[in-house]
C-alpha cells in the first residue's frame, strides 16, 4: 500500500518529540503544502445535473406537519400510510439528515455544573448528493426513455414516465448537502465554539479526502463553523482517496479482501433478496401500469430511491407518491443489510475497515503522534505533527457513510451486532442506516473532566447535585450519534451501566488498546481465506477454521 504523496518532496527530519507549535516559521519553511486544496485532484467523477425549478414543479404546497416553511424539500406529499409521518426519515443511507427523535435507548442529560467538555472529536459524513457512478440510474433512465420511444405509453401512476426524463448529475453535493454540513458547522459553534484555542501557534488541522464533495462538505462545515474566512483560521488537510492509497477516512482502498468481496457483489445478496420479497405486490401493480415495458423489483427499488435523488435534488420528485409509507420503511431496511454486510459486524472486514481512525482517536486523547503500523492509516501524515497535531482541542474529520459505521464496528459497539434476516426486519431492531448514517450524519464524541465521579443515576435538574461524595476528579467519554446519545454500556460490558450512557475514560481506553488486536488487520485485509456466506460472520472478523 502507498502513503499519500504529493508532488513536493518529503523533508526528512525526524518528529518525534515535535510538537506543531514548536515549529517555527523557517522550518515551517521546508514543509510541502499540506494544505493546498486548490487546484483539485483525485476528485474521483463530477457531474452536474439540471437546475431545480420548484417553484414552477411543486403541486404540494399546504400545512402539514412534516414540512419545514425554511426548507427547500417537499416532504409532506400525501403518502398512503404516512399519517404525517415522514418517508424521508425512511431512507437508508439516502436519507436527508436528521436527528432521531427516539434515540438509541438512554435519555440525555445536561453537562453537571462544574464539569467541563476538554475536547470534541468528530467524525462526520459528507452531505447529501447526486447518486454515485455505480448505482446505474442513467442506464435504468434510458431503459425508460427507449421504451416510450418506440410507443409505450405508461398509464395511471406511471402516466408521468411519458414525458419524464433523467436530469440528476453524479456524485457531487446538491445545493441541500451543502447546507447540511453549513448547518452542521454553525451547530457544531454554538455546541464546542469555546474549545477553539486561538493560541495553539498554528492554524487547527482539519481532514477530509479528495473527492470533490468529500472536500466541498469540509469546507462548508469550516464555513459554518467559522465563517467565510475560515482559512484564516484552519487548514484543511485533503488525503487522496483512491484505490492503493492508505487513508483513515475511507478504509476499504487499503483492504484487499474487502475490495475483493465488493466486487463479487455478495454484500448485495442479503439486499437483494429482501427486495424481492417486499416489493413483490408492489411490483406486479406497477408492472401492469407499465404496459410492454417488463417491470421488475429492481424497477421499483430505483424508483424508491429516485423520490428520495429527485427530492433532495429538485426537492420534489412524481416517484415518491407509487409507494406507501410501510414500503419506506421496508426500503430503508434494505440498506441495513447491505451496510451490515458491507462494513458490519456480517462482513469478514468490518473492524479492519474502521480501526485506523479508532487508532488515531487513541494516539489523539492519550497526546502522541500515531505510532503503530499495523493499520490503513496513512503513516506518512499520522506520524507527523504539522499533519496530525495532537494539542487540538477539537478534532473535526469527514468520512463516508461506510467509514462511520465501519468505524463504529472497529470500536466495538455490539449495539449494532445484531443479525438482519434478509427475509425482514428483526424484533427491536437496534442498527437503522436512517439512524446512524443519514446524509450529514455525524459521531461527536466528548471527553468530560467532572471533579468528581458523576452518579450513574442522573437528573435533568441541574441545580441538583450529580456527583459521588469523597471522590476524585474523574474523566467520562460520551459519544452522540447524529445529536443522540450512543449508551456505552449497552456495547461494553466493562462500561457500568449509567442513565448518561457515559463510560469512565480510563475504562473505555483500556477497551480500545485491545480493538487493533480484535480487527485482526492483516489477516481480514490480505489473508488467504474462502469469503464466508451472510451470517457466517459475527463479530466483523473472518471465521477461522
Amino acid at each position: 500500500m502507498q502513503n499519500m504523496l504529493f508532488v513536493l518532496p518529503l523533508i526528512t527530519t525526524s518528529w518525534v518529540g515535535v510538537t506543531a507549535a514548536s515549529l517555527d516559521s523557517a522550518t515551517r519553511t521546508t514543509q510541502p503544502n499540506w494544505f493546498q486544496t486548490s487546484p483539485q485532484s483525485y476528485q474521483g467523477v463530477t457531474a452536474t445535473g439540471s437546475a431545480p425549478f420548484l417553484a414552477e414543479t411543486n403541486p404540494a404546497f399546504s400545512s402539514n406537519e412534516t414540512y419545514i416553511a425554511n426548507d427547500p424539500l417537499v416532504t409532506n406529499q400525501p403518502i398512503s400510510g404516512a399519517h404525517r409521518r415522514n418517508i424521508f426519515h425512511h431512507a437508508g443511507n439516502l436519507s436527508p439528515y436528521f436527528s432521531s427523535e427516539d434515540g438509541f435507548g438512554v435519555e440525555e442529560y445536561p453537562i453537571p455544573v462544574g464539569a467541563n467538555i476538554t475536547q470534541m472529536h468528530i467524525l462526520h459524513r459528507h452531505g447529501s448528493r447526486y447518486p454515485s457512478s455505480s448505482e446505474g440510474f442513467p442506464p435504468w433512465a434510458e431503459g425508460i426513455k427507449n421504451s416510450t420511444a418506440t410507443g409505450n405509453r405508461f398509464k395511471g401512476a406511471l402516466s408521468f414516465l411519458n414525458d419524464w426524463s433523467y436530469g440528476l448529475g453524479a456524485e457531487i453535493l446538491v445545493p441541500k448537502g451543502r447546507q447540511e454540513l453549513f448547518d452542521s458547522g454553525v451547530l457544531d459553534y454554538y455546541n464546542y465554539g469555546h474549545l477553539y484555542n486561538e493560541s495553539l501557534g498554528h492554524r487547527l488541522v482539519a481532514r477530509t479526502t479528495t473527492q470533490d464533495r468529500m472536500l466541498k462538505s469540509a469546507e462548508n462545515f469550516l464555513a459554518g463553523f467559522f465563517g467565510l474566512d475560515w482559512t484564516n483560521k484552519a487548514n484543511l488537510l485533503a488525503m487522496i482517496e483512491s484505490v492503493g492509497f492508505t487513508n483513515s477516512l475511507i478504509g476499504i482502498y487499503s483492504c484487499t479482501n474487502a475490495m475483493t468481496v465488493i466486487a463479487n457483489t455478495s454484500i448485495y445478496e442479503p439486499m437483494e433478496q429482501w427486495i424481492n420479497i417486499y416489493l413483490k405486490e408492489r411490483t406486479a401493480a406497477l408492472k401492469e401500469l407499465s404496459r410492454s415495458y417488463n417491470w421488475t423489483a429492481t424497477d421499483s427499488h430505483n424508483a424508491q430511491s429516485l423520490c428520495v435523488y429527485e427530492t433532495i435534488s429538485f426537492g420534489y420528485s412524481q416517484f415518491c407518491q407509487l409507494f406507501t409509507y410501510d414500503e419506506f420503511e421496508e426500503y430503508s431496511y434494505s440498506y441495513d443489510l447491505m451496510f451490515t454486510a458491507m462494513v458490519g459486524f456480517q462482513n469478514h472486514a468490518g473492524r479492519a475497515q474502521g480501526i485506523a481512525w479508532v487508532e488515531e482517536f487513541l494516539a489523539r486523547v492519550e497526546g502522541h503522534v500515531l505510532q503503530t503500523t499495523g493499520t490503513n492509516a496513512n503513516m506518512t501524515l499520522a506520524t507527523n505533527p504539522v499533519t496530525f497535531p495532537v494539542d487540538q482541542n477539537l478534532y473535526l474529520d469527514f468520512t463516508h457513510d461506510a467509514d462511520i459505521f465501519a468505524t463504529l464496528t472497529a470500536f466495538g459497539f455490539r449495539k449494532f451486532a445484531q443479525f438482519l434476516p434478509p427475509t425482514g426486519p428483526p424484533k427491536n431492531q437496534q442498527f437503522s442506516t436512517s439512524k446512524v448514517v443519514p446524509f450529514g450524519g455525524r459521531t461527536n464524541i466528548e471527553i468530560i473532566r467532572a471533579p468528581h465521579k458523576v452518579s450513574t443515576e442522573r437528573s435533568q435538574n441541574r441545580t441538583h447535585n450529580d456527583y459521588v461524595g469523597d471522590t476524585t476528579e474523574t474523566y467520562y467519554v460520551h459519544f452522540l450519534q447524529n445529536q443522540r446519545t450512543l449508551p456505552l454500556h449497552a456495547s461494553f460490558s466493562e462500561c457500568e451501566y449509567r442513565d448518561d450512557g457515559w463510560c469512565e475514560l480510563d475504562t473505555f481506553l483500556k477497551i480500545q488498546r485491545k480493538s487493533l488486536e480484535r480487527s485482526q488487520f492483516e489477516y481480514a485485509c490480505f489473508g488467504n481465506w474462502s469469503t464466508p456466506a451472510y451470517g457466517d460472520v459475527t463479530d466483523g472478523v473472518p471465521p477461522r477454521s
